[in-house]
């Protein structure tokens, strides 16, 4: 298994050592979880949950989840897909994403410019992502008009980009909803020397956590939550834990 780990993971203030993580559970605001599920999963042994959708995504369903999620003794996080749904009340971090592989310079910097000309950012919680979108058919793929047909080297030339020049201390590789090739995970993660390379996108099953948990220093397991049930879900946190 991969792993590019500093003496501190608590970089850009966060309380928890989200360098360590090496496995996240996504929360989709826009999606309906009963308690019990929750309970499973907040049980699970995942590292850490994140709240975080792309669609039909408002401050309110963002905090419904919340109060949900937020009386297990789990790091928090919110990645937002907006600056109207950021929340930083009763979390521990905001990973703010930045498409790298998209035309749209709103989703690289434009939005990110109209956040902090409008709202308090509290910059202790915050942590940069670069994304690197590869699912045409995903709602993020779609949304952002990301050039997702592209090589493996041209995926790791933009995980260099976003480690070496921009200095994002996050690299995602998101397949969002699809199974990912591991080729081109493999050339991201030979790429980027500083940055945790995460991945997400199809993670199912313990065959499919521990393929890609070779390359990533973090997996993020989302859609297998609803569609496959929070045994899915411990399959995936027992292959890479």
């Amino acid at each position: 298994m991969r792993r590019r780990r500093s003496d501190s993971g608590s970089d850009c203030g966060v309380r928890y050592a989200w360098k360590d993580w090496v496995h996240v559970t996504k929360l989709d605001p826009d999606k309906t979880i009963d308690s019990a599920s929750i309970e499973e999963i907040a049980t699970s042994g995942t590292d850490a949950l994140m709240l975080s959708g792309t669609l039909n995504v408002t401050r309110e369903n963002l905090g419904v989840l919340r109060e949900q999620v937020e009386r297990y003794d789990l790091p928090l996080v919110v990645e937002p897909a907006d600056p109207e749904t950021v929340l930083f009340d009763g979390v521990d971090a905001l990973f703010v994403p930045s498409v790298l592989n998209t035309p749209d310079v709103g989703w690289i910097v434009g939005k990110h410019q109209h956040w902090v000309r409008n709202h308090a950012v509290e910059w202790e919680k915050v942590v940069p992502e670069a994304y690197i979108v590869l699912n045409p058919a995903s709602a993020v793929g779609r949304v952002t008009r990301a050039f997702c047909d592209i090589a493996a080297d041209d995926v790791a030339a933009y995980a260099v980009v976003a480690d070496r020049y921009f200095r994002f201390p996050i690299v995602y590789i998101e397949y969002s909803g699809t199974y990912g090739d591991p080729a081109v995970v493999r050339a991201a993660s030979e790429a980027v020397e500083k940055a945790m390379l995460y991945y997400g996108g199809g993670i199912n099953s313990a065959e499919r956590a521990a393929e890609m948990a070779q390359y990533a220093d973090t997996i993020v397991v989302g859609n297998a939550v609803y569609e496959e049930g929070p045994g899915a879900l411990k399959a995936t946190v027992r292959a890479v834990h």
